[in-house]
């Protein structure tokens, strides 16, 4: 009876330590900026909405946004070879901006509508992106840096995002 008592404790805790599966978030707000790196080839971070996580342009796969400057306007790249970014809209303060983006619940968006760069990037503005497998999220920006360090143009964008993992226009509402 201990032995059988002693192997169901022992059988529960195997259980309970096992590693699930999680699967990732589907909304946020993150940080990237265009600060290089050195490894054996120069790389920055960029955002992975698949993933809900940064991860740098060396890695496989590699980030759905990037951000830089053209040491005037920041704007948003991405490398997956289509036109990506469509401006839903832009607002005057971060109230308005916010309302837009939790009202987005679905949008159409017409072929010649999507440009190559989200440019320029400006606090209070809701973007759509599109990705190389035609899945979509949902971007308000929140805050800017632009300016120019150590010689060269940085950029540094914070931004609230929802991705739409089943490859519609169509997002959760708040």
């Amino acid at each position: 009876m201990k032995l059988s008592a002693f192997l169901l404790v022992l059988l529960l805790l195997f259980q309970v330590s096992c590693k699930k599966d999680e699967t990732p978030d589907t909304s946020g707000s993150v940080t990237i900026d265009n600060t290089k790196t050195l490894g054996q080839t120069y790389y920055v971070y960029g955002f992975l909405f698949s993933e809900a996580k940064k991860v740098t342009t060396q890695e496989n796969p590699g980030p759905d946004v990037t951000v830089e400057s053209d040491g005037t306007n920041l704007f948003f790249q991405t490398d997956n070879f289509k036109d990506s970014f469509f401006r839903f809209g832009e607002y005057n303060d971060a109230a308005a901006a916010q309302s837009a983006f939790n009202s987005l619940t679905s949008a159409t968006v017409a072929a010649e509508a999507w440009e190559g760069l989200a440019l320029p990037v400006l606090p209070n503005q809701v973007w759509i992106y599109r990705s190389g497998s035609e899945h979509y999220a949902k971007i308000r920006i929140i805050s800017i840096v632009s300016e120019v360090r150590a010689g060269l143009p940085f950029a540094e964008c914070t931004f609230e995002w929802a991705y739409q993992p089943d490859g519609t226009l169509t997002f959760p509402g708040k």
